[in-house]
């Protein structure tokens, strides 16, 4: 399933160079426990709160194929996410955000969408502000999981 995922993200970055930039992907120095930690710890230094951790490896462990970590980590302002909820309703389905982090062989991968996709499809002027504050926030996240030792 591993190696599924990575041709799928490969095949992504090398059919659509242009469609490469929506995704950030990031390889942690972390065993995968540390990497978990750091990124949650991130998450909580921002002011965003964790709402659940999905554990994806468990669900893919039932079909018979065999998985470390893999889990994803969705997040964010709550107060924010029910607001928006309530004025864009077609935002729902990709609130709260989401990063994904897996163990691969010795690595940790931690991966989620550029929040400022998001404006692609939902062009109001009032949301850009707000998907370029998550996408900051984004970024600082995985840089602090990327430089942690």
């Amino acid at each position: 399933m591993k190696k599924l995922f990575a041709i799928l993200l490969l095949a992504l970055a090398c059919s659509a160079p242009a469609q490469a930039d929506k995704l950030q992907i990031i390889r942690a120095p972390q065993s995968y426990p540390e990497a978990m930690s750091t990124l949650q710890a991130a998450i909580s230094s921002r002011g965003y709160k964790i709402t659940r951790v999905q554990n994806i490896d468990v669900g893919i462990s039932k079909t018979g194929h065999t998985i470390d970590y893999y889990k994803v980590v969705f997040y964010g302002n709550l107060e924010e996410t029910a607001g928006l909820a309530r004025k864009h309703p077609e935002l729902i389905p990709y609130l709260p955000l989401n990063i994904v982090i897996f163990a691969e062989d010795s690595n940790t991968v931690v991966t989620a969408v550029r929040p400022t996709v998001f404006a692609e499809f939902f062009p109001d002027p009032e949301l850009k502000p707000i998907f370029e504050r998550w996408e900051k926030d984004l970024l600082a996240i995985l840089d602090e999981v990327r430089e942690a030792k």
